[in-house]
């Protein structure tokens, strides 16, 4: 009697398996390989078109994200930067020109970029933001935005260096022109009053290192250097112990360099908003909507900041730096 059951499941399972593939065919294939843990979807290319690029260690880890999410989503990327608007509106108009199927893309220059998103969509090509460009991503018709809202970025890490007993805060900008950065300061100064935004040239460190060291030696009353970028904060432990300041430095963004920085009290705390998830959410969210016809996060931008990594917690976050992650 046993017997006879298996058999007649089998026999059942046989026929609902040859049913299934009748029906649903390719379309209910291609379900079942987008449950799986590596998709087996037909390939398809997305062009990750950024303000900076790779040799940054912000953007490195903002590329591991979306090479990790390509891999994992069989999607050729091309990655590619510049950081002047109008040549990075010109390779997104490259991509359009080679029909990717996606583009995501930075709007630190939003200005700049507007003819270019308009070109993708009117190719009907998909278009996600990073980043950058968080008060304009709607306004251009771009579908997702991935990052922190840097103005609420700056206004926390005010508050965090009011509470820590800062007296006079140097915001150091690396990049003239980029929104993000001027919202990161705005931010700050809104809740710290004492805050001088401070311009340097981001193209030449050793410039950035002899600016700032200038800049402490001459106001004694600087007690705290706020870098905006991860490389900018190393740089400026240096002009602090060249200078003979005392002056405390923090930042925003993470890189490796810093993690260990931060283990060693050269820095204090970093403004931590996740790049390999910028990266990463990116890449999927342009395979979702191929595969899926998915648009995520509703209209509202999908934060992936800010958080803070001090003394405190940069243990837990040091082993994931290792891997170029965080």
């Amino acid at each position: 009697m046993r017997k006879s059951l298996s058999m007649a499941a089998v026999a059942v399972l046989a026929t609902s398996l040859t049913a299934c593939s009748a029906t649903g065919g390719r379309k209910a294939e291609q379900q079942a390989s987008m449950n799986a843990g590596k998709a087996t979807t037909p390939r398809m290319t997305v062009a990750l078109i950024t303000h900076s690029g790779p040799g940054d260690t912000f953007w490195d880890i903002v590329r591991k994200g979306a090479e990790d999410a390509a891999a994992k989503d069989n999607v050729k990327l091309e990655y590619t930067a510049d950081p002047d608007g109008p040549k990075q509106a010109n390779l997104v108009q490259q991509a359009i020109d080679k029909k990717v199927d996606g583009i995501a893309v930075t709007l630190s220059k939003p200005d700049a970029m507007k003819s270019a998103v308009d070109a993708a969509r009117k190719a009907g090509i998909p278009v996600v933001a990073l980043n950058g460009g968080l008060d304009d991503w709607k306004k251009m018709g771009v579908e997702s935005y991935y990052g922190q809202d840097e103005k609420i970025a700056g206004e926390a890490a005010g508050d965090k260096l009011k509470s820590g007993g800062a007296k006079k805060v140097l915001c150091v900008i690396h990049e003239q022109g980029n929104v993000g950065h001027t919202d990161r300061c705005a931010g700050v100064k809104s809740k710290f009053a004492q805050t001088e935004n401070f311009y340097v040239n981001g193209k030449d460190m050793p410039s950035v290192q002899s600016a700032i060291t200038s800049k402490l030696q001459q106001d004694k009353t600087i007690d705290s250097v706020l870098a905006l970028g991860g490389p900018y904060a190393i740089t400026a432990t240096k002009s602090v112990k060249e200078s003979g300041s005392k002056a405390k430095v923090f930042t925003f963004d993470t890189s490796s360099e810093v993690i260990g920085a931060i283990k060693n009290g050269s820095v204090q705390w970093a403004v931590d908003q996740q790049p390999y998830l910028q990266g990463y959410l990116a890449v999927d969210s342009l395979w979702l909507r191929k595969n899926n016809g998915n648009i995520v996060g509703g209209g509202q931008p999908v934060l992936t900041g800010p958080a803070f990594i001090d003394k405190n917690n940069v243990a837990d976050v040091e082993k994931y730096a290792k891997s170029g992650r965080r």
